[in-house]
């Protein structure tokens, strides 16, 4: 008797990123890092008068062939966005679903930021470039727009730590409170050293990837 008086209740998934539209925006935040680091690698690699030790992968969007790296910037920005939404379904009433997938989705926008006002000239790139740099608005606007992208990244980095902390190991969330660290220090050093302006990037962007496939993974079995 007590049964046909108790309402039926929804009881909702306890993994809501099991959705197939989750799931691929989700997918794109995974691969973003990784891709956009991969065809700055491979375009470094190739160009004329390009050095990892003296040129930052932002001047690839310029010379002949820059248009290969502003695009580069939009698709690594649409996939950003398309994975901080994936993030804001998946933490959805739980810690860190708000400010975490919103930082996520200011990174993105600052990759879109950076293709409209793209970096100067300087250290011999292109080629026949001066080895100085001469400040211009794009070129102000441009870094800007990266370190407002990135101390959003580390902001999210932060609020994400206490859903991976809730997912378990403790480890995850050690670490995601960490990295930030890191990704600062590489751009305070960048007056002095490209490479670790560079390293500090390409870190935050790999541990996005790595926080995005962790979390859409859903709780882990304790």
């Amino acid at each position: 008797m007590t049964d046909t008086l108790t309402a039926p209740r929804h009881i909702p998934s306890a993994v809501p990123a099991s959705r197939p539209a989750v799931r691929w925006a989700l997918a794109g935040g995974v691969v973003a890092g990784p891709l956009f680091l991969a065809a700055g690698l491979a375009q470094g690699i190739v160009r004329d008068g390009f050095g990892f030790s003296r040129n930052a992968i932002s001047q690839l969007a310029l010379g002949e062939h820059g248009w290969v790296q502003t695009v580069s910037f939009l698709l690594t920005g649409t996939l950003l966005i398309a994975g901080a939404t994936g993030l804001r379904r998946a933490l959805r009433g739980g810690p860190g679903g708000t400010w975490g997938p919103a930082l996520v989705g200011v990174f993105g926008a600052s990759f879109w930021a950076a293709a409209a006002f793209p970096a100067d000239a300087g250290a011999g790139f292109p080629v026949g470039a001066p080895e100085t740099t001469t400040m211009s608005g794009h070129g102000a606007a441009h870094m800007a727009a990266g370190m407002i992208g990135y101390l959003a990244l580390c902001g999210a980095f932060v609020a994400l730590a206490r859903p991976l902390a809730a997912r378990g190991p403790r480890g995850w969330a050690v670490a995601s409170r960490v990295v930030p660290v890191a990704v600062l220090a590489g751009f305070m050093a960048s007056a002095t050293s490209v490479l670790a302006f560079t390293a500090g990037a390409g870190l935050g962007l790999l541990w996005l990837s790595a926080v995005t496939a962790r979390l859409a993974g859903g709780p882990e079995d304790r």
